[in-house]
């Protein structure tokens, strides 16, 4: 019996290291230690995620201006719809829209360290920092054809022969103290800001080359809904202002 119960005790003895190895080794690999992994990689495959999301469908962006009042405030975070336009559609007039204005506006754009610019790219494209010194947001007035007079009798901006109430524009704003005439080519646009005291626009690069005219293909996307702050959260409801413009041909537009 003596040597029986020895034997038993051995043998429980001997299982005991590898008892001990498994929860060592399991302690080592175990959940708490593969969980820290995988939030880091889901951390990761989430910013890779949002940053794409933004590059190609929707966009944080930022106001760092007036030039937009009231409709957008100073430091709004406005949602732009980069798939607005991609499918055959164009702006329209009343849009509001975020455009590239790199030889419209800006004639050169301004030398940057790369290794920053790829970091304030990345911050604007989150909504985080002010976007580019080439990026801005305006309301489309004129499209392609349209010949767009400022001001009739009534000191209102004229679209194809008809005028149109700005009702979007900062009160006490009157429609333009520049007075223009102009016809805006096939492919451009003829943009300006509602708060027009206010605002560097088409009107202000007339005589710089491109004539203040933004083009088609330099529309980053329409501004959709303002996402932030939460106060001021809202959808960007169209304007019928342009709705009786006729189209450059005299047809209906």
């Amino acid at each position: 019996m003596d040597t029986e119960t020895q034997a038993t005790e051995r043998d429980r003895s001997s299982d005991t290291p590898e008892v001990d190895g498994e929860r060592s080794r399991f302690a080592r690999f175990g959940p708490g230690r593969l969980s820290w992994r995988c939030v880091g990689l889901l951390s990761i495959a989430c910013a890779v995620f949002v940053l794409l999301f933004s590059t190609f469908v929707l966009q944080p962006f930022l106001i760092p201006s007036g030039s937009m009042e009231p409709t957008l405030q100073v430091g709004d975070r406005v949602l732009v719809n980069k798939l607005a336009y991609r499918f055959g559609t164009e702006p329209e007039r009343g849009d509001v829209v975020v455009f590239d204005g790199t030889g419209s506006f800006v004639q050169e754009p301004p030398e940057e360290n790369p290794v920053t610019t790829l970091l304030h790219g990345a911050a604007a494209a989150l909504g985080l920092a002010e976007p580019a010194e080439t990026d801005f947001v305006k309301r489309v007035v004129g499209v392609g054809g349209d010949r767009v007079v400022c001001c009739d009798k009534g000191g209102r901006v004229e679209v194809n022969g008809r005028a149109v109430e700005e009702r979007y524009l900062y009160p006490g704003d009157a429609p333009s103290e520049v007075p223009f005439d102009i016809v805006v080519p096939e492919g451009t646009l003829w943009v300006m800001g509602d708060h027009r005291a206010n605002s560097r626009d088409s009107r202000d690069h007339l005589g710089e080359p491109g004539g203040g005219m933004v083009p088609v293909g330099r529309v980053i996307g329409r501004v959709d809904r303002i996402g932030w702050p939460l106060g001021h959260w809202s959808g960007l409801s169209r304007t019928d202002a342009f709705r009786d413009v006729p189209g450059p041909g005299g047809s209906h537009g």
